[in-house]
This record gives structure tokens, sequence and C-alpha cells, in this order.
């Protein structure tokens, strides 16, 4: 299985407030892109912040012509150069930095007016380009008017999940207290926890196993949106997502208001469960996440909810079980779509390591270097491949006792070459010193 190019989960995760509209009214296209464009982004590989309009709505046509594929970037063979002359790039970078908030097309108009540039004779890409390259692309925002904000709901289950973390309690893990992290994925429509659970981190491998759960026991959801946290960021959970048709959608930096109604769950959860918690019957992490699975069922999912018109979380999410996606043959391929992939470099005797144990692989990849295909929750091994995704071959865990009486393969037996009857060195040089005619 490729890897998906970080580039293209990144481009994917701009446009998902547009992709993930099942459709979208006359005009609305327009307005999404232009509030894209003015929002903050951890562009890879850039100091910038901002992504253009036109930029926004190029990605968005490519993915609608070739899916994640068209998203992947193309290298131009005139990366980095400009085909506008030195004279007319000053008046361009002049122009703009004397009024920031000059279109491109107000910038061509001025230099065509003012005699410097012929009329159709300066492309508004190639200034796009130029000013991009001198960090001047992006238009300054009004702050004159406030944001809008309106409340919603969705109109399914299943159409929204959120996802976010929460500081837990303390637990005993091997004689010490560790500190705990709720981890959770939320419908919005139903106000159901698709699967909420206890971990010892934040990690991206934390909650890709809270997201697997919540694939099995929830089905597949629209869209899940997420803050903008290095593990909601991973290239493996957005990989996932991708996958499986999910999009994931980055709230904007301080606007937590995009994930209210996740946040006045953690509010019930510590006023009604942490609050009657009894932490000296706590043992482990386990015993934990028991009481929490076991609250949420009969507790929480069983309860009336205001907001819901009385109804229960349970008893919404079930009325939409027709709407709602299901995993359907991706099911038997579940445990792949969450498996990770490693570089390691394969040792003389045949093993590579993972997570300070050695598998054996393939023998003949000695002294090569492989992507180790690994299942992160069970911590182990599955098999090996090549860049393309190509099976190697399985890995197993090295049992170095076994191996004493385990039989080597041996090299095939080259053929003696001194069997054929043609010239040699040694007999002819033997024939020349003890003065015989014959070299046999």
């Amino acid at each position: 299985m490729n890897e998906i190019d970080p580039k293209a989960l990144f481009r994917l995760s701009v446009l998902g407030p547009v992709v993930s509209r099942e459709r979208l009214d006359r005009g609305e296209l327009q307005q999404l892109i232009r509030e894209l464009a003015q929002r903050e982004y951890a562009i890879p590989g850039s100091t910038r912040r901002h992504v253009a309009e036109k930029t926004i709505q190029a990605w968005y046509y490519a993915w609608r012509r070739e899916g994640i594929a068209g998203l992947e970037p193309k290298t131009r063979v005139d990366r980095g150069q400009s085909k506008i002359t030195p004279v007319i790039q000053e008046a361009v970078l002049a122009a703009k930095r004397e009024n920031p908030r000059r279109s491109i097309r107000q910038i061509v108009r001025l230099l065509e007016a003012a005699g410097i540039v012929a009329g159709q004779g300066l492309s508004r890409s190639a200034v796009h380009r130029l000013l991009q390259h001198s960090g001047l692309s992006t238009l300054a925002g009004s702050s004159s008017l406030t944001e809008e904000k309106r409340s919603f709901t969705a109109e399914f289950a299943g159409s929204i999940w959120y996802g976010d973390v929460m500081h837990g309690p303390r637990v005993p893990v091997k004689g010490q207290l560790r500190k705990t992290y709720l981890v959770s994925l939320f419908d919005d429509a139903s106000r159901l926890v698709a699967h909420s659970a206890f971990c010892l981190g934040e990690t991206a491998l934390d909650i890709e196993g809270v997201l697997k759960q919540a694939l099995l026991r929830r089905g597949v959801p629209t869209r899940i949106v997420v803050d903008n946290g290095a593990a909601y960021r991973a290239s493996t959970l957005q990989g996932i997502c991708a996958r499986l048709g999910i999009h994931l959608i980055f709230c904007r930096p301080y606007a937590p208001e995009g994930k209210g109604k996740l946040e006045r769950w953690h509010r019930t959860l510590r006023d009604l469960f942490l609050s009657e918690l009894d932490a000296r019957r706590l043992t482990d992490l386990d015993e934990l996440n028991a009481r929490l699975w076991a609250w949420l069922e009969q507790v929480y999912h069983r309860t009336p909810h205001g907001g819901l018109g009385g109804l229960t979380p349970l008893a919404r999410y079930q009325r939409d079980l027709p709407k709602i996606r299901t995993l359907g043959a991706k099911a038997a391929q579940l445990d792949s779509l969450f498996h990770h992939r490693i570089k390691r470099f394969v040792r003389k005797d045949g093993t590579v390591s993972y997570l300070g144990q050695r598998f054996e692989v393939p023998y003949e990849l000695s002294g090569k270097t492989v992507r180790l295909v690994v299942d992160p929750h069970a911590a182990r091994v599955v098999g090996v491949e090549d860049d393309t995704g190509k099976s190697l071959g399985e890995a197993t865990p090295l049992d170095a006792i076994a191996n004493i009486n385990r039989t080597r393969r041996k090299p095939e037996p080259v053929a003696d070459i001194r069997a054929h009857n043609g010239p040699n060195l040694v007999e002819i040089a033997h024939a020349r010193y003890h003065g015989t005619n014959k070299a046999d």
C-alpha cells in the first residue's frame, strides 16, 4: 500500500470544509474558498501561514478530477525562474509594497496605464508567482467587521464527529501513579460518544486506537472535526481517514467554539462521572476504562438530552441507522488500514529491530533497506515490503535458541572450472618451465 504524499494530505485537510459538503448552493463554493483563504495553516515546508484563494480553488478542481492523486505536488520545469523582465519585476514589487491591498489585477492595470507594460503583456499567474516568491502575495484582511458565528446541528448521525483530548485522573501503572488523557470521538447530531478511552498519552497512536474502535462500533463518519494539535496532524491518521473517505477538518487556532458540544460533554463527564469515581477501586488503567464504558452505555447514552427534544443519545443515533455508512467490505481490511510503515536496515543475519525486539525476515533481504509493515497497537511486525508497497515476505519473532538446530541454506555448488580441457595458466607455465610440449 503506497504512502500518501504529506503535501496531498495537507491540501485535503484544507479542502475539508468544502469537499465534505454533500451539496453546495449557488455561489457557496467561492464563499467557502474565500473563508478558507483567510485562515492560518501550518504549511509543510513553508513559513507562510495562508493559502491563496486561487490555489485552494485549483486544489478543489484537481480533487474533483483525480481524487487525492490530483493533490500530489507536480514539479514545474521553470520552478524558481520568472518570465518577467527585471525592470518590470521591480515595478510590480514596488506597486505591491506601496499599497499591500492591491490585487494582482489592479497591479497589472496600473502598470498598463502607466505604459510600463503593453496591454495583455503581463501574465497574472507570473505576477502571482513573483509576489509569492517575494513573500508579498497575502492581502491584508479587514478587521473592521466581526466574524459571524452561527449555531448549527448536523442533520443526521454520522455526518460530523468531533475529536478531542481531556486531562483525566491518575491511575497506578506498574507501581507508580500515571496521568491519563481521555481521547474521545463525539457525534454532533445525536450527542452519542462513538468511542472514548483513557490513555497514558495523547499521541497519534492513542487517537488512532480510539478511532478504530469507534469505526467498528458506530460506522464511518463523513467528517471528523479536530484541533490543530500535532497528534491530529500526523500523516498516519490523515492517511487512514483519506482511505476511508473521511474528511478530517481542523478547527482554526484559538476558535474552540467549533467543538462546543464536545466541550459540553466534557463538563458532563466531570460532573457526573469523575466526581463519583472512587479512585480507591482503581488498580490499573483497564479498571478506569471499564467503569467509563459502563457509565457511557448504562447512564449517559440512556439519559434524555435537552438538546435532543427529550430523546436519549442512543435513541437519536438509532433513528438514523439507515443513513450511517458501514465499513462493509473494508471491515476485513480494517487492521491493514491502521498499519504503520517504517524503514529499517536488514542485518547480515536477516533480522530487523522494532520496539527493542528482533524479527527475522527473508534472508535474501540482508544488507538492504526495507519498509516494515507493523501493527503499532499489537507491537508486532506483520511483514516487509518495498517502497512501492509490494510485499517482500513475512516477519517472525527471532527465536535464537531454535536457530541452533535450524538447517542453514547453503549456496549452490559452483562448477569446477578445472574440469574442462581448454587453456590453463598453471599447466602452460609448467610446460614451459620443464620443457615439455603440451600444457595438458
